[in-house]
């Protein structure tokens, strides 16, 4: 059994992917919007005529409030991604939720609502995630990560995880921070060219 199968079990509520007939697949994008990175990431989406979701981080949609309205212009999702960017796991529920609220109303100042959130570090516990969930959002998760956050796996590499492992209905995770940039650039640029026949769809639950 894979680890995304067990974790799939042990967490049914979260959405690892999403059920599909036809060749489509949704990528996201964590940790923006930076100027640096994300416009690059929304000319490729242009390009290829993709949409995507966007999973943003509170203080980045405040300090570059036009990149996050160009995004949602531009006719793709966004989610919150907490403000500052914190561990579930190493934080009490009560600074959770409040940092969770923070990018909540930072969304919100912008004239824009969303009910998708995903977890940094894909880590929060159940009492965390049962006040959200309870709220009516849904916690997106992934069943494919390119891991091109990590300096030591090779922007091939990066690649060849999500080759391998792509499927109708798959929820590729990518980053447009400075860290992943040089992986990520190869990596969905190949995704885009290698899986031309599929559909890229934003996240509409």
């Amino acid at each position: 059994m894979k680890s995304n199968d067990f974790l799939k079990q042990i967490f049914p509520k979260r959405v690892w992917n999403i059920s599909s007939f036809k060749k489509e697949m949704f990528l996201t994008f964590d940790d923006g919007p930076i100027p640096e990175v994300t416009p690059w990431v929304l000319d490729q989406l242009k390009k290829h005529k993709a949409k995507a979701t966007f999973f943003c981080i509170g203080d980045n949609i405040r300090k570059h409030p036009e990149l996050f309205q160009q995004i949602v212009a531009e006719g793709h999702a966004v989610g919150n991604h907490t403000f500052h960017h914190i561990n579930g796991w190493k934080t009490s529920t009560e600074e959770y939720l409040k940092d969770v609220k923070r990018c909540e109303d930072e969304i919100g100042s912008n004239t824009f609502e969303s009910n998708l959130f995903r977890p940094p570090y894909g880590k929060c516990t159940s009492a965390q995630a049962k006040s959200i969930l309870e709220k009516g959002d849904h916690i997106i998760m992934w069943d494919i990560i390119s891991k091109d956050y990590d300096a030591k796996v090779s922007k091939e590499n990066c690649f060849l995880r999500i080759k391998k492992n792509a499927k109708p209905g798959s929820i590729i995770v990518f980053h447009d921070s400075l860290k992943a940039e040089t992986n990520m650039k190869y990596a969905l640029e190949k995704t885009l060219e290698t899986f031309s026949d599929y559909e890229f769809n934003k996240i509409e639950l």
